[in-house]
């Protein structure tokens, strides 16, 4: 989730905290201000609006604070950049920032984050969310250090109107990869000048390429990143060279889009904005906040949406259990470990993430609920389409391994994808310089071949 942006706003230059008396006559009334850092692009405001609301209502509430928000015109990556060099110092570290679950681990290992057991034992709403969710803010010492905003699944998304014209029967329920590929086939054959199937690769799109291409084909082989139970990351992987080459036939054969196309950061705004509405483009892998950019005040609005489209899983290689793959993620809100006002601070939180904007913020965005009463709401629930359809895809969905480690093996395989796509190396040699380069980060006794 959520997206690109072209401006970047430096946060090196931010104000630290203000603590200025009221008057001299009363020393107890003071103005405190907190600061509130988080992602806001042309395409995904939904968090600003969040903030706006939250800011309204905790200010109304308190007296005396001010709620600065902040935020950074930025690309997920480049969010995440920016955060962190923010964070690296208590002078512009923020009291209350947005943070991708990715990086909590990571994060906490760094200091940065507040641990929040001791506020969340007296704020009732934590019952109300999902245990699997709040795992999602849990630090190597298990305890609590962000408060989940919302989750996704990922899946393909096709234009009904794209496959019927090439023949292929809709709804349309791949099993195997071979059934997409054969799809792919018939589409490019029906019409040249469509994009069959697009996948993310290389390095510019991030988190994209694994969390919307690679780790979908990873997961449906016998093959896995990581082994949980050996606490090892896995090297020697067969799954992991098998999925590399079903990016290679993909782009080799023109089935995707081009490998200039595909490592634009941007080519992401093409997909949503141009090629499928347009009919240009087959199908995607995305996420379950995929309708966001289509209904009614997103960036790409598109009525017909709800007709043109359709959702399924991606299928596992051959068809092997559980059938389909998924992804979650998925982003939350953490309180600074240098913040001064630790109880105002987490009390921000709490509004913001109280079942009122929740509520507006998961339709908006497109998120599948963390909150159970957001959940059941009837609003919710219809809020578009295909709610139903990728909040069932939770059963069969896998998430990154939640270590310290994972940034850096994510870009390893983002390189690895690159390199397959571009014809730079083999399938094989990419995954050999991949399993090398996992050693060089963890270390060869913290790996498993499999």
């Amino acid at each position: 989730m959520r997206r690109q942006a072209l401006g970047i706003t430096s946060l090196i230059a931010a104000a630290a905290f203000v603590l200025t008396a009221c008057s001299p006559a009363a020393p107890e009334a003071e103005t405190k201000t907190l600061k509130v850092v988080y992602q806001k692009t042309d395409s995904f405001t939904a968090l600003d609006t969040l903030f706006e609301a939250a800011k309204q209502e905790f200010e109304a509430a308190n007296q005396g604070v001010t709620v600065a928000l902040e935020p950074i015109q930025a690309n997920d990556d480049d969010y995440g950049t920016k955060l962190a060099l923010a964070l690296r110092s208590p002078s512009t570290a923020p009291d209350v920032f947005y943070e991708d679950t990715f990086k909590v681990r990571s994060d906490v290992d760094a200091g940065y984050l507040l641990k929040l057991d001791s506020h969340l034992e007296g704020w009732k709403d934590w019952d109300t969310f999902d245990a699997g969710a709040k795992a999602a803010g849990l630090g190597d010492d298990g305890g609590t250090y962000a408060v989940p905003l919302g989750t996704d699944t990922r899946a393909i998304w096709y234009n009904k109107k794209v496959l019927t014209a090439a023949g292929v029967s809709v709804p349309w329920e791949p099993r195997t990869w071979q059934d997409v590929l054969d799809t792919a086939r018939k589409i490019k054959a029906s019409d040249p000048s469509v994009v069959p199937f697009n996948m993310y690769a290389g390095k510019a799109s991030g988190e994209g390429t694994v969390m919307q291409s690679f780790y979908e084909l990873l997961y449906g082989t016998d093959s896995e990143l990581y082994d949980a139970d050996a606490k090892k990351w896995v090297v020697g992987s067969p799954g992991f060279t098998d999925s590399l080459g079903f990016l290679k036939t993909l782009y080799d054969e023109k089935l995707a889009v081009s490998p200039a196309e595909a490592l634009d950061a941007n080519v992401w705004k093409k997909v949503f904005g141009e090629w499928l509405p347009q009919g240009k483009m087959g199908a995607t892998v995305e996420g379950s906040y995929t309708p966001s950019f289509w209904q009614k005040g997103g960036s790409y609005e598109w009525a017909e949406y709800g007709q043109d489209m359709g959702v399924t899983a991606f299928p596992t290689q051959n068809g092997q259990a559980p059938g389909g793959v998924s992804m979650s993620g998925g982003w939350t809100l953490a309180v600074g470990a240098e913040t001064k006002n630790p109880d105002l601070a987490f009390e921000f939180l709490a509004t913001a993430l109280n079942q009122k904007n929740s509520l507006a913020f998961n339709i908006a965005s497109s998120q599948i609920a963390v909150r159970k009463d957001v959940a059941a709401d009837a609003g919710y629930q219809a809020a578009n389409p295909f709610v139903k359809d990728v909040s069932e895809l939770v059963a069969v969905t896998y998430y990154r391994p939640a270590t310290a480690d994972y940034p850096r093996i994510s870009a390893a395989v983002q390189e690895a994808t690159e390199a397959v796509i571009t014809g730079a190396k083999s399938p094989e040699q990419a995954a050999a310089d991949y399993d090398a380069a996992v050693k060089g980060i963890v270390g060869e006794a913290k790996t498993v071949a499999q």
